[in-house]
């Protein structure tokens, strides 16, 4: 070990070591600044690339805080469509819901703007949350009148805008005008996109069993269980080749169609001897169960 007393000045009373371009006066970094050449084709390109990255990241962040707003409105309208299982008219909760998803395709609108003459899926991730919550809200609704699932060209065919007023035309660019559907956006919903809102679809299928058992409807649960097993069979196919946020999907598609087949079996084997008001306590007592037993928080 080198003796302390072999340090000398600061070194020896706990300071640091100079770094060699400590040395140089303060001043000469800044001088360098300032002898750049602004006009060299070096610097206008750095410039450029400057500027190109600065344009593409506000457009993410705007793409980021629309896919939020999408967001937020799908699950209002999910919230609401679960009423229809208590609400005495449908047909009203129904076309309100129609109008929630009308705002929430305006958003999609100022998406498909934002995107016009760009790749999408180099922002795909951050309108990827926003689109899976809006398939989830279409299908439900889909559901509840149909009592099928909707298919991915039904959803896009939705999403094709066309501009209502001269102001939307001032947008499109003038290189474009030429083109005879310069004034017409749209968005494809990607299938994974697809296949996560259809997977997010079972749980909420789940909590409308639940609640028409609850409501005294008994034939609902029935129809949903064999619904899910269809869903779950085609997940199944699809199995591990598929993208991995698709199969993380299946364990939860499988909790759901668990529960509402235990809600199935407890309405045939038991079905008489509970009074009706006290059957979903009885389905929330085995769903508790069931989660232990698998380990669920």
């Amino acid at each position: 070990m080198a003796d302390r007393s072999s340090y000398t000045g600061d070194e020896s009373k706990g300071g640091f070591r100079k770094r060699k371009h400590d040395n140089f006066p303060h001043g000469h970094r800044r001088d360098e600044k300032d002898n750049i050449n602004s006009s060299s084709t070096v610097f206008m390109s750095f410039k450029a690339f400057q500027l190109e990255l600065d344009t593409r990241h506000d457009k993410y962040e705007r793409l980021v805080k629309l896919s939020r707003d999408i967001t937020i409105e799908s699950k209002r309208t999910i919230f609401l469509l679960h009423r229809i299982t208590s609400a005495p008219n449908g047909d009203e909760i129904l076309m309100e819901s129609e109008a929630k998803l009308d705002t929430v395709r305006q958003k999609i609108k100022q998406v498909a703007q934002e995107l016009m003459g760009e790749d999408m899926y180099q922002f795909h991730r951050a309108i990827s949350p926003g689109l899976q919550e809006y398939v989830e809200a279409v299908s439900f609704q889909y559901f509840i009148k149909t009592r099928t699932l909707v298919s991915i060209e039904e959803i896009n065919k939705q999403l094709i805008f066309a501009a209502e007023d001269k102001e939307e035309e001032t947008k499109v660019p003038a290189s474009e005008c030429l083109n005879t559907q310069s004034h017409i956006w749209s968005l494809k919903v990607t299938p994974v996109d697809y296949l996560l809102g259809v997977a997010d679809l079972t749980g909420e299928l789940m909590r409308m069993c639940i609640n028409s058992v609850g409501n005294g409807d008994i034939d609902t649960p029935f129809e949903l269980s064999q619904f899910l097993r269809q869903i779950y069979d085609g997940f199944s196919y699809i199995g591990n080749t598929g993208p991995y946020e698709v199969s993380k999907k299946l364990y939860t598609l499988k909790q759901s169609l668990a529960k509402v087949e235990n809600a199935c079996y407890t309405l045939k084997v038991r079905g008489s001897e509970i009074p009706k008001h006290m059957l979903a306590d009885v389905f929330s007592t085995k769903t508790e169960i069931i989660e232990q037993e698998d380990g669920l928080p």
